[in-house]
């Protein structure tokens, strides 16, 4: 058993007939790839090849992968789409932020064509999300909120109060009692941040 180098994501390994896939790799078009990063890890088979696993460095990075649940700050929205920097997946702060966008179409399940994005969402928001695509080279993700238990979390107001939930699509001020539409998540209690 030897540990080599630590490998990025997505990268190549080696061919599959030198070696069989082991755990943190998957298999495409005759080759091996790693799913995770870290160390690439070879061990020895007296059945014959060897197994190639990728084992993840207890310091490196956990990705946001499809399907997880992240925690985003909205940084900027227009017409098209809300850009968001992601913080935590599932409950686990990340090391370093990613870049996300959730697109109008993904904001809600219902009437899609008639959401709008500042009604939704605006900058310093803290949003639930889902992953639906690993995005792009930028590495910029695909969120949804379309589920219930997605949506704005925290909001705050002009006056820099946080704002209370008054229903699915409006916040309200707890000091000026202005409201403004948001798509709130009904939290889950172990999404709720402190």
């Amino acid at each position: 058993r030897q540990l080599l180098r630590t490998r990025p994501l997505g990268e190549r390994l080696c061919s599959a007939e030198e070696a069989t896939a082991g755990s943190g790799t998957y298999t495409r078009h005759g080759f091996i790839f790693s799913s995770l990063a870290g160390c690439l890890e070879k061990r020895g088979e007296e059945s014959g090849l060897p197994v190639v696993s990728v084992v993840r460095d207890a310091e490196s990075q956990l990705l946001p992968d499809v399907g997880a649940v992240v925690t985003c700050k909205v940084c900027s929205i227009n017409s098209r789409f809300a850009k968001v920097h992601i913080l935590y997946v599932g409950s686990t702060p990340l090391k370093s932020t990613f870049r996300g966008t959730i697109r109008r179409e993904d904001i809600r399940a219902t009437e899609k064509d008639k959401v709008e994005v500042y009604k939704s969402f605006r900058p310093g928001d803290i949003v639930l999300a889902k992953v639906i695509s690993l995005g792009d080279a930028q590495s910029n993700y695909l969120l949804s909120t379309a589920e219930n238990e997605l949506g704005v979390v925290v909001a705050r107001s002009e006056a820099g109060v946080q704002m209370v939930p008054i229903s699915w699509c409006e916040m309200q001020c707890p000091r000026t009692h202005t409201k403004d539409f948001r798509k709130v998540a009904r939290v889950q209690p172990q999404f709720l941040q402190t």
